[in-house]
């Protein structure tokens, strides 16, 4: 039987819209070749600058998904036939690596041992063995393993070097206290379904001075040159996603409310918890360095991943399951968009479905466990 409020996400995107989005998302749309659209997006620019933490404004928005950004990367900082190193660890750096060569880089991708992080003193190495190597592409949360790749560490290595790092952040950004210019990174892509809790279709790009000086005419409507002309007077060179503009104003706004030093200390006690709570449960998260935005768990053996997901969906509780190679053999529990006491809801249901396929628990050993951990600094 499903919960009488229907289903409840929580899948590495989309993930729950909150009231204050949804409220301006039901709102008259307006045209966007007007002062009123004019004054709302520059203002969202401005949030958006205080987010990352940067004086410059060397950032634009499209109207695509996350991949639309991470196709724009490729497109406007790497020329036809230059090198790049591609982190292969999941089926979101496999993407990095099909774009790569469908824009026809030589590509060097550099096998990551799915759940495992990369090891910054093996990019070092590569850059040694590459030292034609114009650009080192990665994620910083693996979001089809859950895993965590320490970009600051590559970006110390980066930096001594003419090599761009770039980082899909698209399910880090609006977790982590992710501080671009501070940290060394070059290029930064976002998405808004993820811990901006909007709908899909909006992605962000962010590019550091030094990506700056190599940005190239290849691409058309992701145009990074052409659409920052365009955004730094508040317009857009094509068609804007006004309604997710105007959300992404208010998701901004909540965030920086609560400050993201607050809202990453939130997604580290969501993380440790069901960390906590899988113990108690004798199951395991399948990451060896987890990521704050999500928990990606190792089922029973007796159990099947994916009848635990149907087991839980039919009490309108939805979770993701393994992507690529991984497809039946995890299940994915989304942080993002969530209060911690939220997460006391999958966990219930988590327990139920366990039970009801056989595995032997105590009820309430999830749950207690998880409050355990996170009630002491709620």
């Amino acid at each position: 039987m499903k919960l009488i409020k229907g289903e409840r996400l929580f899948t590495p995107g989309p993930v729950e819209v909150p009231d204050r989005v949804r409220r301006v998302l039901g709102g008259q749309i307006i045209h966007h070749r007007t002062p009123e659209f004019r004054e709302a997006f520059l203002e969202t620019r401005e949030l958006f600058k205080q987010l990352v933490d940067c004086k410059e404004d060397n950032f634009v928005f499209f109207a695509s998904s996350g991949t639309g950004a991470m196709e724009a990367s490729v497109l406007n900082f790497f020329e036809e036939g230059e090198k790049v190193i591609a982190v292969v660890g999941g089926k979101f750096g496999e993407r990095w690596a099909e774009l790569g060569n469908r824009w026809k880089l030589k590509v060097v991708e550099h096998r990551v041992e799915w759940g495992k992080s990369v090891d910054p003193d093996d990019l070092r190495k590569l850059l040694r063995e590459h030292p034609d190597c114009r650009g080192i592409l990665v994620q910083m949360s693996e979001s089809s393993t859950g895993a965590y790749h320490d970009v600051r560490a590559i970006a110390r290595i980066t930096a001594e070097t003419d090599t761009l790092l770039v980082v899909d952040a698209i399910t880090a950004l609006g977790v982590y206290n992710l501080k671009p210019h501070e940290w060394g990174l070059d290029v930064v892509v976002g998405g808004s379904q993820k811990a901006f809790m909007l709908p899909p279709g909006l992605s962000m790009l962010w590019f550091s001075e030094k990506a700056k000086e190599r940005l190239r005419d290849r691409a058309y409507y992701f145009s990074v040159r052409e659409e920052l002309k365009k955004q730094r007077e508040g317009q857009t060179a094509w068609t804007p996603a006004v309604s997710l503009i105007l959300a992404f104003r208010e998701s901004l706004s909540m965030l920086l409310e609560l400050g993201m030093e607050e809202v990453e200390r939130r997604y580290k006690l969501i993380s440790d918890g069901l960390g906590k709570a899988l113990g108690a449960l004798g199951l395991r998260r399948f990451p060896e360095n987890p990521s704050l935005s999500l928990t990606a768990v190792m089922p029973p053996e007796s159990v099947p991943a994916d009848a635990i997901r149907r087991e839980m969906l039919g009490m309108g509780v939805r979770i993701a399951g393994g992507q690529g190679k991984l497809k039946g053999k995890i299940f994915r529990i989304s942080h993002m968009g969530a209060d911690p006491l939220d997460m006391v809801v999958p966990l219930s249901a988590l327990e139920i479905a366990l039970e009801r396929l056989g595995w032997r628990l105590k009820h309430g050993e999830a749950v207690g466990a998880y409050l355990k951990n996170v009630s002491a600094e709620l």
